[in-house]
């Protein structure tokens, strides 16, 4: 069965569906098989998605699908019977299919920006997975290079006993470049330090896996 992660935040713009675009392409590149599920009324990843289709073969391989609330419980167990890994973009609200979403996942990947309003609203989204009886982990997400504000955050999380996945993403204009085109940023600018921010948090979102690398039955 695969390993579900679905990419939650009730706060707008934190980057929740470049995030799992570029989760969902980091594995898919290295030769896993990835569902992308857009949960999101938005539909941010089905635009991306018509994009990737042109991208041709700079894109690898994944399945993807925007199913409705209702429709999604059996998507899940079916996509997860014959992938890997499934990853799933939800609304950023606290409404019926972000809880659906987080229900069906093994574990809940909240996009955190190094800013008091998104810690202020990250509260809401830990408030449902705990509601869910889920495993949720933190990420940073558009961290700037320079400045206090991530030692900051990561201080604050850390006192309140908040579990922070150790790699984040910087702010990068490759993520957005990339995410315009269709692809992952392993797939549009594989040498970058993004690439290799990427590749950092896949692997680590791997590692929660209780027990088994991805990939293994």
């Amino acid at each position: 069965m695969a390993f579900v992660v679905a990419v939650a935040q009730r706060k707008g713009g934190a980057g929740k569906s470049t995030v799992a675009a570029t989760l969902a392409t980091t594995y898919a590149a290295q030769g896993l098989r990835v569902a992308l599920l857009d949960t999101d009324p938005q539909q941010t990843l089905a635009r991306w998605q018509q994009e990737r289709m042109a991208a041709g073969t700079r894109a690898a391989a994944l399945t993807f699908e925007a199913p409705s609330g209702w429709r999604l419980p059996a998507m899940i167990e079916r996509m997860a019977k014959a992938h890997d890994v499934v990853v799933l973009d939800t609304p950023p609200h606290a409404d019926t299919d972000a809880r659906i979403a987080i229900r069906g996942a093994d574990l809940v990947l909240v996009p955190l920006q190094p800013s008091p309003a998104d810690v202020w609203a990250m509260e809401g989204t830990l408030a449902l997975v705990a509601e869910e009886r889920r495993r949720a982990m933190l990420v940073l997400n558009r961290v700037p290079a320079a400045g206090k504000l991530r030692e900051d955050i990561a201080r604050e999380l850390l006192r309140r006993e908040l579990p922070l996945l150790e790699p984040g993403f910087g702010n990068r204009t490759a993520f957005a470049t990339a995410f315009a085109k269709g692809l992952g940023v392993v797939e549009s600018a594989p040498r970058s330090a993004a690439a290799d921010e990427a590749r950092a948090v896949a692997e680590a979102v791997a590692a929660l896996k209780t027990g088994k690398a991805l990939g293994a039955a």
